[in-house]
């Protein structure tokens, strides 16, 4: 099991607390300096049923600063693979992969359910 996580981030910090307190072991991932590659990206995708939407942090300041909101509905799934991989920031997190599997964000409830 892979958490990977931005150190500063509430939310992922609410998950390691929780995968801890659950004890559940894992190997932590910083999303900032290990950055997941498009191959890393495209299999976890194509292991999920989420959109590729689902994988952007649409709050986060790189986001807005490259106007993604605008661009995306036109970009091809490469594209958006492309920019994804090259940088961190851009991933919604935390992510959790566990067995090639991947969620998105943290809810206990869902990842209670995804690791049954």
């Amino acid at each position: 099991m892979v958490l990977i996580c931005y150190p500063r981030c509430t939310t992922c910090k609410k998950a390691e607390t929780w995968l801890n307190e659950n004890k559940y072991k894992y190997e932590y991932r910083n999303i900032k300096t290990e950055n997941p590659s498009k191959t890393e990206l495209e299999t976890w995708y194509n292991n999920s049923d989420l959109d590729i939407k689902k994988f952007f942090n649409t709050s986060g300041n790189s986001y807005k600063e490259l106007k993604l909101k605008d661009k995306l509905p036109d970009m091809t799934l490469d594209e958006k693979l492309d920019i994804l991989s090259s940088d961190g920031m851009l991933l919604k997190r935390p992510i959790l992969v566990y067995n090639d599997k991947i969620i998105v964000g943290f809810k206990e409830s869902e990842w209670s359910s995804f690791l049954q």
